[in-house]
Formats: structure tokens, sequence, C-alpha cells
């Protein structure tokens, strides 16, 4: 019985019966009718048989009956005739099963429209609930705000215009000098910097949180008023990333401390593959004694950019600078004078390498003092070796510089190592700010954010050398000096005139395109690079570079005096 309510109670079964076939279930459920009114009972008539009662359906009349009370003669023949067409109790009791069937099948189909119906309508309310709910706001990251230290001279922020973090956070760029930041720093809440900056004449005071430092100013100098070294300290108190990091630049407010950095390069490399210049230090004046080997030059304390160095030739001029250090109440150093033919300056820009010589003019033995010849030079694997073992100091260097002087008896000696804040020369100065912003960039993006940079991971696989190339309308010459071996013969790519105020300084960029011609007339040319192009044109014809040096000179003398006279 349980299995055909549920086979009948299945819609598709009952839509799939014959015509004809169990009329009563496939027929619609019509409205419910009131019931007739019972009829009285009459003595003259037989009683109706229950198989009579259950084949009539209880709700389904053919026609309505009449109200009223009726005669005993009328029911009693309605009776007598309905009495003879009484099925036999078999048909009656099919008639009663099947009528329970039909009920239990219509219960179900009312059942599934009702259930059907109620999703339809909730699906329906889910649709416009959706439809009407609000748009969720998108998720607007806030800029990360990048501290750059460097005088005014470079804008800084033209650099980083439209760049992105990971294309999605922007970079808000906040320029000052040391001399301009006030910070504060706490556990929880970092570093705050107060900011006064003079742009234009007019005063600018800003207060904001750095997310990231870009150092490009010493951090400590013995001018007075110049020692930087607390603002470093709440930088790093203030857990701010840089670049280079803080701790080598805090490191580095010590030349000494620096080169002791070198002597361990050079036990572990060897004096042929790290020559590095021999030197002595003294904590005081008190220990400075006169070396027998003279001349030699003597350091003051933390002496950069050829500031506080002194030429010793003799054991009494050695006298005179030790009570000079005694007033300076500061350390010294002192190391081995190297006539020089000409300096090397390696540098390093992440995974960029450049190398130049710079050669003295003016005849002083400091090669940034005076007129020099600054010239792009072939990128050695000598070379890289030696900035590459000196930008492991201190957990790393981003950004570092290798100093050199080739001595006349053809040796190399390594004098110093620069960090973040060394000057940018040469003729790509331009692509050396690209390459220090797209350094900046990747790193912002790998502290804060915790993604690495794809560029950051192909460039450490092939590191990227920028040969020197010819300069248009000038010469190429080989410089030939008696290097080493592994050396690679430098060539003569660019040469400057230097005045002692411009020395180390970016040189002009030469100008590309097809109007690069028209930019090179002489007419737009100053009057030091039409007497760099003098003597450059001198060049020309001398196979050594003592007779070239020797016509440079002789033609910068006729050159002076020409100028001046005018």
């Amino acid at each position: 019985m349980n299995y055909l309510r549920r086979r009948l109670s299945d819609s598709s079964f009952v839509a799939n019966l014959p015509n004809g076939y169990m009329m009563d279930l496939q027929r619609p459920t019509p409205s419910p009718t009131p019931s007739p009114p019972a009829r009285p009972k009459s003595s003259t008539s037989s009683p109706a048989s229950p198989a009579t009662e259950r084949r009539q359906p209880p709700a389904v009349s053919p026609q309505p009956q009449a109200s009223g009370p009726a005669s005993s003669s009328s029911s009693s023949s309605s009776t007598a005739t309905s009495a003879p067409s009484a099925p036999p109790p078999s048909a009656a009791a099919a008639g009663g099963f099947l009528s329970s069937f039909s009920s239990v099948v219509k219960t179900a189909q009312i059942a599934s429209a009702v259930k059907a119906k109620a999703e339809a309508q909730a699906a329906q309310a889910a649709d416009n609930a959706a439809a009407t709910a609000p748009l969720p706001k998108p998720v607007v990251r806030k800029p990360k705000v990048l501290l750059v230290v460097d005088d005014p001279h470079t804008d800084w922020a033209k650099y980083f215009r439209g760049r992105k973090l990971n294309g999605e956070c922007e970079i808000r760029v906040e320029q000052a000098e040391f001399t301009e930041i006030n910070l504060a720093s706490y556990v929880n809440s970092g570093c705050m910097i107060d900011m006064q900056v003079t742009r234009g004449g007019t005063k600018v005071v800003r207060t904001f949180k750095p997310d990231f430092v870009l150092i490009r100013q010493h951090a400590y100098s013995m001018t007075p008023g110049e020692d930087f070294r607390s603002l470093v300290i709440g930088l790093q108190y203030g857990g701010v990333s840089s670049v280079n990091s803080l701790l080598s630049i805090y490191n580095f407010c010590s030349k000494p401390w620096v080169f002791s950095q070198m002597i361990k390069l050079y036990h572990n490399l060897g004096p042929e593959k790290f020559p590095l210049n021999e030197q002595t230090f003294y904590p005081n004046h008190s220990q400075m004694q006169p070396t027998p080997t003279l001349p030699v030059v003597v350091k003051m304390g933390h002496a950069h950019a050829g500031v506080g160095k002194i030429k010793v030739e003799n054991q009494d001029d050695f006298q005179d600078i030790t009570s000079v250090v005694a007033l300076a109440k500061t350390y010294a150093t002192s190391e081995p004078f190297i006539d020089s033919k000409y300096d090397i300056r390696i540098q390093k820009i992440g995974n960029n390498y450049k190398a130049y010589m710079r050669t003295s003019i003016s005849g002083n033995w400091k090669a940034n003092t005076g007129s020099a010849m600054l010239e792009q030079i072939a990128m050695t694997d000598r070379y890289r070796l030696w900035v590459d073992s000196c930008a492991e100091m201190f957990g790393g260097l981003d950004i570092c510089a290798v100093k050199a002087v080739h001595g006349k008896d053809g040796n190399d000696y390594i004098i110093e190592v620069m960090d973040s804040s060394m000057p940018l020369i040469g003729e790509h100065v331009e692509e050396d700010k690209q390459l220090i912003t797209d350094l900046v960039v990747n790193k912002m993006t790998s502290v804060l954010l915790g993604i690495t940079s794809p560029q950051t991971t192909s460039a450490k696989s092939q590191p990227q050398t920028t040969q020197p190339r010819r300069v248009q309308g000038g010469p190429r010459s080989a410089a030939g000096s008696p290097c080493q071996s592994a050396q690679a013969s430098p060539q003569r790519a660019r040469s400057a005139s230097t005045s002692p105020s411009q020395a180390f300084q970016p040189g002009p960029i030469p100008a590309s395109g097809p109007g690069a011609a028209s930019q090179k007339q002489p007419p737009q040319l100053n009057k030091s690079q039409s007497l760099t192009n003098t003597f450059t044109e001198t060049l020309r014809g001398y196979t050594t570079d003592d007779e070239a040096k020797a016509e440079t000179i002789r033609s910068l003398r006729q050159s002076f005096a020409s100028l001046f006279s005018d």
C-alpha cells in the first residue's frame, strides 16, 4: 500500500497514464460545493445501501437538488428506483480503493505545487535584494610615503611620478635635507617626521609618518652642526626601512670603521685580488709618530670628498699636522702617498655596474681638486670583484662605489668605499637616477607589500654593465697605461674639465635623435666645453699617453691664456 501511494504521488506517473484510465486521478480538483440538505426519513422508503453511499463521490454532484421538504411518495419512489441500480459489493469496494489513491495523489500534487511556488518566491526575493543592495566600495590603498634625504638640486618626485607598488599602491615623495628634519619615534606608532622646508622663498611645514627612506646625503660630518647620526638612530628606532640599510648608513659615519671591514676582505681575498692600500690608525694625537716611509697622506677624523687630507713630505711637517690633530680632538689615519697616474671609481646601483677613470690636468695630487678629465672605462672582472666584495658589508649595500688609485708603478691601490650618499658622475647621470628609482620601488614592494618583484629576480641572474661609448664629435683613443694583464685597457669615452667646486659633478648629457647634431654646434657651447674640445682634438696623432698628456697641458695653457686675454 505504501509503495502504491508513493508511486501514485509521482506527478509524472499520473501524467503518463492512458486517456480514459483512472479519470478521477487526471481530472482537476473542483472547487468544494455546499452539500445538499438532509432528507427526512420515510417509513415507506428503503434505506440506501452502504455500497451506494461509497459509490457516490462526496464532493461531486451532477445536478443541484431542490431544497425544501419532500413528500413521502416521491422519496419512496426515488428510493425504489435507485435500489435496483446498486452495483454488487465487489465493485463498490474497488471504487472506494481508487478514491483513496486519488486523494493521496492530489494531496502530493498540491504539496509539490506549494513548495515550488514558495521556492520561486524566495528566489525572486533574493534577486530583488541583490539588485537593491548597495555596491561594495572599492578598496583604496593609502599611498606609501617615501622620504628622500637629498639636496634640492635633484627633484626626486619627478622620477617617482606615476610609479606604483605592485601596480596598485601610489608613492608620495617627501624630500628634505637633514638640516630640515626633526623627528620623534615611538614604540607603537613608529616614527613621526616634522619637516620644515623652504621652497621658492616659502616655508612649508609638514608632519607625516614615513614608510621608506632613501638617504643621499652624508649623515655625519666634522663640520659643526652637521652631525645627523641622531636622526639615523631615530629612523632605526621607528622601524623605518631604507636604501641603503640604516645599519650600514650609521656604520659609514666613521671612515676607519669602514676601512676595518676592507681589511677583512684584504685578508680573505689576498693582496692580488683585493689590493688594499696600507693605513695606520691613531686614536688621538699622542700616538702619532713619524713613519719611516715618507711622504704620507694624513686624514683627520671622518674626512671625505677631499676635505681634511694633508700630504706630509717630511718629519717636520708630520709634527705640525700632529698639533692640528690635537686641536681637532679627533682620531687620524696615515697611509703611504701614491704617485698616481689616474683615479678609478667602480660604482654599483642594484645590478648595474659602471667604471670611470679620472685624470688630473692641473697637476694637483688630489684628482678631485683643480681641473680633471673624466672618462668611462671598460668594466672588468677584477673591478666587479672589488665592488661585489664591498657590497657585502654591514648586511649588504644596494648602492656603493669603490675608489682606487692607479700608480705610475702600474699597480692599483684601493683607498675608499662610498655608500648611497655617493655623487653621480659621468654622462649617465639620468640613467643612474632611474636605476635608483627602480631599486627603491622594488625594495618598497618587497618590504611593505611582501611581494618580490620579477624584475629584481631577473636582474640578479643577469648583471647589467654599461660599457663606455663614444661621444659624438669626440675621438676614441686608448689610454695606454701599464695595467696588469687581468685589466683591460681603458677606452676613452668622455672628457670634461672641472673646477674645484665642480669636482665629481655630473657633466652634460649627450643629446640623441635627429636634432643632436644641431645641438652640438660651437655657438651653443660654453667656454669650458670649447676648452675641452680644444684639448681633446690635440690627442689625435699621439701614440703614447705621456705625449698626449704633455701636449694637452701645453694646449690648455695656451687656451687659458687666450681665454683670460679676452
